[in-house]
This record gives structure tokens, sequence and C-alpha cells, in this order.
């Protein structure tokens, strides 16, 4: 292929270390200018591909993009929209041909999870459909780590990290007080089906009695008995119990416990909030005094407390993708190979789209105890190395400084407007 210029947005939920991934990609192109001309950026993912609304990364200096590495959230804005089949809605594969043709687009690059994957490989096929060479590599990113194939997701180290500090912060503070106050402290995390960000929390019990006592997980039906004699236990042992509990716990009836009767704009049901059922359901019961919390943003967001595994790793995928789309690979995505536990190492893996779309990898059973409130050690030797590491973003007057890119806009090439309803 000749010099083309190439496409690179953010979809769905943005994480700590998705800025890494777009250092990764901008900085490698940089570097192959004989072959990858500008690199635009999607202003709110997909939809700044159909509304022709890119950004001229250009325009940012070297210093700039490199800031990128320790930023949170997406620089260029992101989007929960899922592109329907070819079939379905020829008229937005037009449209994103159209937009691609008229920029001299040869190189896609897409930032986000299941959902996302699904749309890389959608697009990967529509250049020969519709009759216009495109590269296409979908670039991993899911604090849920719930991706296949990949030993685990960038994204998810952080959110790891954030949150076995939290439980273990959290309930110093509960041990504190509950003589006389809060015996009860229940931490809610993300995860709709799959309870991996939950089980980060197992880190922080490194010896009987720590903190956490009981994690619950979308993986196992909630035994409301059980929980209760399992709390009181923990109780009447170690002064308090402190709780992680994922957002997706269901009851016996394979109900979420926090179902609100809404749903996002990738089809989910919009969860509103596990952690007060659960404390109002010990409260009842028990009587013990509580305090609740839900993370929600904080848990992605915080690049304060990143984990550095997930920063080199982040970065690693978005390098990757260039690479491989340079080297003529379709409908791939990068994936981190884990090579050994101790010493922890990995690798640049290839997955292909079409084994990665829409397919959602869960807790194995046998990372969860045989009570199901907690983590096994199988579990631990997995999720261990994926929260080490300090790579703390540059401080000035006592607060991290967090680079906002120019993103200006490319002038529009197309006189037909095209309306995407979100």
């Amino acid at each position: 292929m000749s010099r083309k210029n190439a496409f690179y947005a953010q979809s769905g939920g943005v994480t700590a270390v998705i800025n890494a991934s777009a250092c990764g990609v901008i900085e490698t192109a940089r570097k192959h200018k004989d072959r990858i001309g500008k690199v635009y950026a999607g202003r709110n993912g997909i939809i700044g591909a159909l509304t022709e609304d890119l950004i001229d990364t250009g325009r940012d200096s070297a210093a700039a993009i490199a800031a990128l590495r320790h930023t949170p959230a997406g620089a260029f804005g992101s989007a929960r929209y899922k592109l329907k089949g070819l079939e379905e809605n020829r008229a937005e594969y037009e449209r994103l041909i159209a937009v691609m043709r008229a920029h001299d687009i040869g190189y896609f690059f897409y930032n986000g999870g299941g959902d996302s994957q699904d749309t890389s490989h959608k697009v990967s096929q529509i250049g020969e459909k519709l009759g216009y060479p495109i590269i296409c590599v979908g670039i991993p990113k899911t604090v849920d780590n719930d991706l296949p194939i990949t030993d685990n997701c960038p994204g998810f180290g952080s959110v790891a990290k954030y949150v076995a500090v939290s439980i273990r912060e959290a309930a110093f503070d509960v041990a504190s007080m509950a003589k006389t106050s809060t015996r009860i402290f229940v931490l809610e995390v993300m995860g709709r089906h799959a309870g991996w960000i939950a089980a980060a929390g197992g880190l922080a019990a490194e010896k009987d009695g720590d903190a956490p006592q009981v994690i619950l997980f979308p993986e196992i039906a909630l035994d409301e008995q059980k929980l209760l004699e399992k709390v009181d236990r923990s109780v009447k042992k170690y002064g308090y119990c402190a709780i992680v509990v994922s957002e997706g716990v269901k009851n016996a009836d394979g109900k979420f416990l926090a179902e609100a009767g809404t749903r996002d704009a990738f089809g989910h049901a919009q969860l509103g909030g596990a952690a007060p059922v659960i404390a109002q359901l010990i409260k009842s019961h028990l009587g013990y005094k509580y305090h609740w919390a839900v993370a929600d943003y904080l848990q992605r967001a915080a690049r304060h407390i990143a984990s550095k595994t997930d920063v080199d790793q982040a970065y690693a995928v978005g390098k990757a993708a260039v690479e491989f789309a340079l080297k003529g690979r379709n409908a791939v995505m990068p994936t981190i190979v884990r090579k050994s536990d101790k010493p922890y190492r990995w690798a640049i893996g290839v997955a292909n789209l079409a084994d990665v779309a829409n397919v959602e990898k869960f807790m194995p059973r046998d990372f969860i105890t045989k009570d199901g409130f907690h983590i096994t050690e199988k579990c631990r030797r997995y999720l261990a190395p994926l929260i080490r590491g300090e790579d703390y973003p540059p401080y000035k007057n006592g607060l991290p400084q967090y680079v906002t890119l120019k993103n200006i806009a490319v002038p529009k090439k197309l006189k037909a407007k095209f309306e995407v309803k979100t």
C-alpha cells in the first residue's frame, strides 16, 4: 500500500491508560512517515468518522503526545455507539467509505472492548465488500478484563490496583471505628457479567482476617442466607466486615440486584447500585451499622495510582497495532501473552477480530473459592503481576499534571452531512 493517512478512535468506557495506547499509535506512526501520512482521530469515537469530525493529531507537539501516556480518560472523546450489520444499515458503511476516501485514509485503528472489536471487525470487511482498500486493526481496552484470547486487557490492571488499594485503606478506617460505630463497609465496583474487578479487591487480603472478608461475583448467584452467615462470623471474629461487590451480582432467579430498568447504547442493562442493596440486607437481618461506596468513574479514572504493568502494556498494544498494519495484517488485534508468573514476563501476540468480537471472558470457577466468597491462590497468581509497579504522573502544586490536546478539526471535504442518533 502506498503512503496513506491513518484513522484512530477511542470507544466505549474510557480507562486510566487508554491514552497510553493512543500515544503508542501516534508516536509509532510518526516514526513511519514514509508509510503513514497524517494520523486523524475521530472526535467521540466512530461518530467522528461518520460525521467527518476528524482531529489532526499532527497539530500537537511531540511533548503533548508523549504526555498522553500519563493522562487518563479519552483525549479525543469516546462514544457508546454500535454499528449494525452491513445489510441492516448500508448507509453507515457507505458514509464511512466516503469519509475515508475523501481523506485518503488507508489504516483504521479502533481502541475499545468487546463491542468495539465487533465494530473493528465490521469495518475490516467493508473494504472488500464496498471496493475500498483499508487495513483495520483493533486495539484492546477494557477495565472489565473480559476480552478473550488476550491474557489480560489494558485498563484492567490499573482499576484492579485502585480497587485493591481502596478496600485496604477503607478497611483500616472501618476497623478503627468498629467497636462503637460502623461494622460493615461495602464497596461496589464495575463488572456487569464478569467479576475480574471484584476479584482484584481480594489481593488486599494477604493473611487471615484481612479485608475484604467477602467478595461477591456476577458468576456466583447470591445466596442471601450464606452471605449473612459469612458476614456475621466475620464481625464476631474480626470486629467488622469489608465487602467488595460487583455491580453485576445476580440473585437466585438470575436477576441483577441493581437492575435500574434502563439500557445503554449497546443494549446493556443499566445498573443502579448493588452496594446499598447488600448493605440494607445486612442491616435488616443482622442490625449492623454500615457504610457503602460506589467506585464508579473513580476506579477507571485513577491515573495517579495506575499500574506500571498496565501502562506499559497499553502503550505496547498501540505500538503493535501500527506495526501489524504496516505488515498488511487486516482484521487482527494485538494481544498480551503471559510467558511466566515468577518472574512475570509477557509479550505481544495477535488474534483475529472474528474470534474476539462479541465474546466475553468470565472468571474461571477455580479462581473463586468453593464457598463463592473469595479468590483462590490460582487467581491471586494471575492477578498479582497486573497491579505491580508505580507510574506516577508529574505533579505540580500537589496536583497531577495532565495534558489537554488542541484537537484541531480537519477541514471537511464532503458536502453531504450525516446525522447520528445517539
